[in-house]
Order: C-alpha cells, then sequence, then structure tokens
C-alpha cells in the first residue's frame, strides 16, 4: 500500500476545534470544524475565495512536504 493520501497539517480543540487537512494527491487543503457530535467539512480558501492549494509534486510524508 501506498502512503496516505489525506494528512492533517494542523489540529486544535478537542470537544470542539478544527482541523486543516492536505489532500496529498491534489495539494488542496481542507478544512474540517467540529463541535461535539456536529461537524463540517469545505475547502480552506484564501482572502480572494481560491483554494489553498500547498507545494508541487509527491507528497513526502516522512519530511512534511512536497518533493519537486
Amino acid at each position: 500500500m501506498g502512503s496516505k493520501r489525506f494528512v492533517v497539517l494542523h489540529k486544535e480543540g478537542m470537544l470542539s476545534g478544527h482541523k486543516i487537512i492536505l489532500d496529498t494527491e491534489t495539494g488542496v487543503n481542507y478544512l474540517f470544524t467540529w463541535d461535539g457530535y456536529a461537524g463540517g467539512l469545505t475547502t480552506l480558501l484564501d482572502r480572494d475565495g481560491t483554494p489553498v492549494v500547498t507545494g508541487h509534486g509527491k507528497y513526502d510524508p516522512g519530511e512534511g512536504r512536497f518533493q519537486s
């Protein structure tokens, strides 16, 4: 099996909070927010409303970054 497609880049909170999740194949970042048993997922947008895309190339989980 290959490496994980989704990687958690940032996490805050326990019973309520948020995570930033990276799709390692596309580079698109997602925001997952939860409060108790409720939650929601959306693409992470910059100030212009464009999806945040991280890196180019193949993601290296050991380095925690994309390889060119």
